[in-house]
């Protein structure tokens, strides 16, 4: 199945890829101008697990509505529900609490760069699980390269101060990781079911789950008015559609090198907040950056022709 899917073409494969990355950057900029329409505060931890909450649950609806509408099926059994709600934990509620409170006690630019681990994770644990996913020198140099690429376009004329805690750095890594185990784990999964209807069923329940967990904690919206409404939709929108062809990259494809296209998003996030909040993108940095993430991506896409015939 695997190798008959067009979904092994390495054109749309990096195509649909960096198409998720785009979609997941533009939520930077979008995300920033939500929190003035919903009237929440960057430090309130509860009302930004809320406004995610309610975001990946929309996401949820509209995969599953779409996957009605297309006759998939998208009712589970009992024991299907429970692994699904298990990736709706890791990877939506577990990922993004972690990622919040994270946010609360770091820096941006520390978030960012932090936040780019998950490649390291998605290839080290695809290492051990796969006999077609293995990690080569090739491999490293090319996430390391990625993964250098995220540090450049965040570097500040001040530089990056070194104070690390667990609040802060520490629940970054842990989200990232959980990111990374939630990418494995749904491979798995959706070797015997449609990868949208399962991308469907992760972002409602993990929605729901985050979104409970901030309304216990006292989380809020401050507005909410036409244009908050909107931008909420295409966030949700934009979530659907980069999370299921992300998982339909993950089920036809090995984890490497997939995960590697992950140093894209701060890339793009950079770029379109430079368009969308008027910040500067022309920079030797933003040219740096995206030289070495490209390269890092060439290099891990781009494997010997006998690793590829084994995925």
């Amino acid at each position: 199945m695997t190798r008959s899917s067009p979904f092994t073409d390495r054109r749309l494969v990096v195509a649909i890829a960096l198409l998720c990355c785009f979609l997941w950057g533009s939520a930077v900029p979008a995300v920033k101008i939500g929190y003035g329409l919903f009237a929440i505060a960057p430090s309130d931890t509860a009302s930004l697990m809320l406004f995610a909450g309610v975001r990946f649950f929309l996401s949820g609806v509209i995969l599953l509505g779409w996957s009605a509408l297309t006759r998939k099926p998208i009712v589970q059994t009992p024991r299907r529900l429970g692994q699904l709600g298990l990736l709706g934990l890791i990877s939506t509620a577990g990922q993004y609490l972690f990622y919040y409170i994270g946010l609360a006690h770091s820096t941006g630019v520390k978030v960012s760069i932090t936040t780019s681990t998950s490649t390291f994770f998605s290839v080290l644990i695809a290492h051990f699980l796969y006999r077609d996913d293995k990690l080569t020198p090739r491999r490293m140099l090319g996430c390391l390269l990625g993964f250098l690429g995220v540090v450049a376009v965040n570097l500040a004329a001040t530089g990056i101060d070194l104070h690390v805690s667990l609040l802060g750095e520490g629940f970054i890594v842990i989200a990232a990781l959980l990111f990374s185990v939630g990418g494995v784990y749904g491979k798995g999964l959706s070797a015997d079911m449609d990868a949208g209807v399962m991308t469907g069923w992760q972002l409602l329940l993990g929605g729901a789950m985050l979104g409970l967990a901030g309304l216990a904690l006292g989380g809020r919206f401050g507005a909410f008015g036409l244009e908050a409404a909107l931008l909420l939709g295409y966030l949700a929108a934009l979530s659907a559609a980069a999370f299921a062809l992300w998982s339909v990259l993950l089920k036809h494809n090995p984890v490497g090198s997939i995960a590697i296209f992950n140093c894209a998003i701060p890339i793009f996030g950079v770029l379109l907040a430079g368009l969308f909040l008027g910040e500067s993108i022309f920079e030797w940095k933003n040219l740096v950056a995206l030289l070495l993430v490209s390269v890092g991506i060439w290099m891990v896409t781009t494997q010997q022709p006998a690793a590829r015939r084994t995925s």
